[in-house]
């Protein structure tokens, strides 16, 4: 279907989910990557596009990801999902105490 409609924003984010589910992480990364500078997501896509840097060893950008999802989050209303992204941001991503 993406390759007859290669702009289907839903589309691509349909297919990202269904590439989460079978463990398909640089997929996840390559289709939302590309859905995200395509769409007016409201939030959703970040927290999968940040599992699935985690999922392949870029803690980095899956932080930077949920930043940027919990500002699109509240930006469009969804406080709730900006609340699950600092939970996530909080409880997997803090910083390991000093020695």
């Amino acid at each position: 279907m993406l390759e007859a409609e290669p702009d289907n924003t839903m589309v691509m984010f349909g297919l990202a989910k269904e590439y989460e589910k079978s463990g398909q992480y640089y997929e996840v990364i390559d289709i939302l990557e590309k859905y995200l500078s395509k769409a007016d997501d409201e939030g959703n896509a970040y927290g999968t596009l940040a599992t699935a840097y985690d999922n392949t060893g870029q803690r980095e950008k899956a932080i930077e990801t949920l930043k940027k999802g919990i500002e699109v989050s509240m930006a469009h209303g969804h406080p709730s999902i900006a609340n699950e992204y600092r939970t996530t941001l909080d409880v997997d991503y803090e910083s390991e105490p000093p020695a």
